[in-house]
């Protein structure tokens, strides 16, 4: 089944991540009835910080991982893993995993529909060329996704590259809009509306580009945790 791979990788005794439903098939989708579909973008501080554009097909959400996350500037190809995918409600998660496959911090960067470009979408994944065009937040216009020969340790490569029109440019997205469009939040305020003491002695990693962030990132949220704490606490003796 589609989720087995999704299911196998987490134990959903401590992962918060939807377990998901068995998707139904559905027939190919045709250029002239097509209709949109959602799709998303998470933005994923794990071992290594990447984003995870999410598309609606067949019940579930196909995923690519893009260490760089997407680009707007049509001369950049931008590595795109071809992984498991993943159940329709994980459309919409944000939050913490806090151990096992997978753990750190999950932000819903993007959301909105994608419409496929192709006649054939299953023929176009078997091919290896998947045009489309999205309508998020922050995603628009048309992009193509396109396999390479090489194999990640993650699941198969493609490259994730920015068709030339309207939406198109030389603005790096993420870092003009880094926030999440779900909570509008960055990763310190998402942790901090978990428990900001759980890396305390149980960290995802030690070492990498995660490693040397997470440390700032808990000490925020922690912060913010403490200050929301005390925040009833001054507004009752203003009450006095």
């Amino acid at each position: 089944m589609a989720l087995d791979e999704y299911r196998k990788k987490r134990d959903f005794t401590t992962s918060p991540e939807p377990k998901g439903q068995a998707p139904k098939r559905r027939a190919p989708l045709r250029k002239k009835k097509s209709t949109p579909l959602f799709f998303c973008v998470q933005k994923h501080l794990a071992s290594h910080l990447h984003y995870d554009l999410r598309l609606e097909w067949n019940g579930v959400l196909m995923s690519w991982a893009i260490p760089k996350g997407p680009s707007l500037d049509p001369t950049v190809k931008r590595f795109a893993a071809h992984v498991e995918d993943h159940p329709r409600e994980y459309g919409t998660f944000e939050g913490v995993i806090p151990e096992g496959y997978g753990a750190g911090i999950v932000m819903l960067w993007d959301e909105g529909t994608w419409t496929p470009e192709v006649e054939d979408v299953e023929a176009a994944l078997a091919k290896g060329d998947l045009k489309f065009s999205l309508d998020g937040y922050k995603l628009k216009g048309s992009w193509v996704l396109v396999r390479t020969r090489g194999y990640d340790r993650r699941g198969e490569s493609w490259l994730l590259i920015k068709h030339r029109d309207f939406w198109s440019g030389d603005l790096d997205i993420t870092e003009f809009a880094p926030l999440s469009v779900k909570s509008e939040h960055d990763f310190p305020a998402i942790l901090a509306t978990e428990t900001p003491a759980t890396w305390r002695t149980n960290r995802p990693v030690v070492g990498g580009e995660t490693g040397a962030m997470l440390p700032g990132i808990i000490e925020q949220a922690a912060q913010l945790r403490a200050a929301a704490e005390r925040a009833p606490k001054r507004t009752r003796r203003s009450k006095k």
